[in-house]
């Protein structure tokens, strides 16, 4: 029997659908990923090109494999155009838990529904289709535009993991960390839905 926590699967919005990443989405990601101001605070190291891509999203599909990580290409339905990847991690079905992270947009794509949109359909998913209890999220403390948008979701800030990892770059990071339990998850779905509907 297939576990459903591990299971790829494609979920659908208004604005967003979310499709099991794969080699075939690289040109697409490529397209509009290949951006410094996109990479400079995330963990992978800056990609300049589409070869540079296909490694990431091998290194994804690998993580996968091992059972960790679920990654999605976002998808933006009005022009079919990728806009951005993004993934569940740290995935712990034993504990009811897994992450949300990894998540990039287009620049084009950045502060729009398209975030909104699909922070809730994998929230969505993940406490009503796999019994989540808890979703947790992570970002860089520098990167304030990301724990802001994790915020507006309404995540709970948790703390602070000093020195969690060191970049390609050589940085030494300190990671922020939010999470959202199962009780508090009928307040957040409505919240989302109160945005989506604007």
């Amino acid at each position: 029997m297939t576990d459903p926590w591990r299971l790829p699967v494609t979920l659908e919005g208004k604005s967003v659908r979310l499709e099991p990443l794969t080699e075939a989405h690289v040109p697409g990601l490529a397209a509009v990923g290949c951006d410094d101001r996109i990479w400079r605070l995330m963990r992978y190291g800056l990609i300049h090109t589409e070869d540079d891509m296909r490694l990431w999203v091998q290194h994804l599909l690998e993580s996968q494999a091992a059972g960790t990580d679920l990654p999605f290409a976002v998808i933006h339905i009005a022009t079919g155009a990728v806009a951005g990847a993004t993934r569940y991690m740290e995935i712990r079905p034993e504990q009811r838990g897994l992450e949300i992270g990894g998540t990039w947009y287009s620049l084009a794509h950045q502060r729009t529904v398209v975030n909104t949109e699909t922070k809730y359909l994998l929230l969505r998913h993940a406490f009503e289709k796999l019994g989540a209890i808890r979703v947790q999220f992570k970002a860089d403390v520098r990167n304030e535009s990301s724990w802001r948008a994790i915020e507006r979701i309404g995540a709970r800030r948790e703390g602070i993991l000093r020195n969690h990892y060191i970049l390609p770059n050589g940085v030494i990071r300190d990671s922020v960390y939010y999470s959202i339990i199962d009780r508090e998850w009928p307040g957040v779905k409505q919240r989302l839905e109160k945005l989506l509907e604007r």
